[in-house]
């Protein structure tokens, strides 16, 4: 006689860098990592990559799709901006119980765990959310050119206007300007070509260089990180944290905000594929 297989769990975290999938089969957690899955990017390629990683994760804990979809899964893609976005992903996967929503619950959850607490996620964008008892509020998140305030590629944009009004004698030039400058040569031109065409993650890539300055001193890159700090407060005075609970800083920069928050801060408990599953748990314990 066979025996009873667990109704399986799963989470899928998709981003502009990979997509990953698990299937949590018991105690069991099957795992797998594929490309890029940015709904706002490519949607038709995100969710090829969605739906191949969803098979091979099933395949591995040895489920059909159709026992798949006898699942609950808890989906946090990149760009699902709108509940309509929601509702086109969810038609495209077979599970029975499902949940869409962008990256920042699953973030959020992944870091806390089920404990009340802030997440101020920072890498090449950002966002800041809260969790109580369960329930799930962010601001932020809006992109790079209307928000993700305190990120790798707002710093590093910042930097450059900065260093352009010093290349023009309005602006005092810094160590960082310096650094920067000689980053293109010297070539003022190319600096506008480069703001003209790049993406967030080009931005961002020099935004070490700039968190190495502001520990070191340079003026220009301490102000900058004042103002991302500043807006990190400002986001979880909105969102109603308290001091007592736990502040997690997570993504590429978010730890570098630490010296600037003057904050006492935790470790993120887990990823955003653990907050995924995590979600999936209370979505499947809400409709049982």
């Amino acid at each position: 006689m066979t025996g009873h297989v667990p109704t399986p769990l799963i989470g899928i975290d998709g981003g502009g860098s990979s997509c990953r999938v698990a299937v949590l089969v018991g105690d069991v957690r099957h795992e797998v990592l594929h490309g890029p899955a940015n709904v706002s990017t490519d949607f038709e390629g995100a969710m090829t990559t969605v739906r191949i990683a969803l098979a091979e994760a099933g395949a591995a804990a040895g489920l059909s799709m159709q026992a798949l979809s006898l699942g609950t899964a808890y989906v946090g893609l990149a760009g699902v901006m709108s509940p309509a976005i929601a509702r086109r992903v969810a038609v495209l996967l077979p599970m029975r119980r499902i949940a869409v929503t962008d990256d920042r619950p699953t973030t959020i959850a992944g870091a806390l765990g089920e404990s009340d607490g802030a997440v101020a996620a920072i890498g090449t964008g950002s966002f800041v959310g809260r969790q109580v008892d369960g329930r799930i509020a962010g601001v932020g998140g809006w992109g790079f050119h209307i928000g993700d305030q305190a990120s790798g590629a707002w710093l590093v944009r910042r930097a450059l206007e900065d260093l352009m009004l010093a290349v023009d004698g309005l602006a005092p030039m810094t160590a960082l300007g310096r650094t920067l400058l000689a980053e293109y040569d010297g070539d003022t031109a190319a600096i506008v070509e480069f703001s003209l065409r790049a993406k967030p993650a080009e931005f961002s890539q020099l935004a070490v260089e700039l968190v190495a300055a502001a520990e070191t001193g340079d003026p220009l890159a301490a102000r900058l990180m004042r103002e991302g700090a500043d807006y990190v407060r400002r986001a979880l005075e909105r969102l109603g944290w308290e001091p007592s609970e736990p502040l997690c800083l997570t993504g590429g920069l978010g730890p570098a905000y630490a010296r600037w928050l003057r904050l006492d801060t935790v470790p993120p408990c887990g990823s955003a594929l653990d907050g995924a599953l995590t979600l999936a748990r209370r979505l499947e314990r809400q409709q049982a």
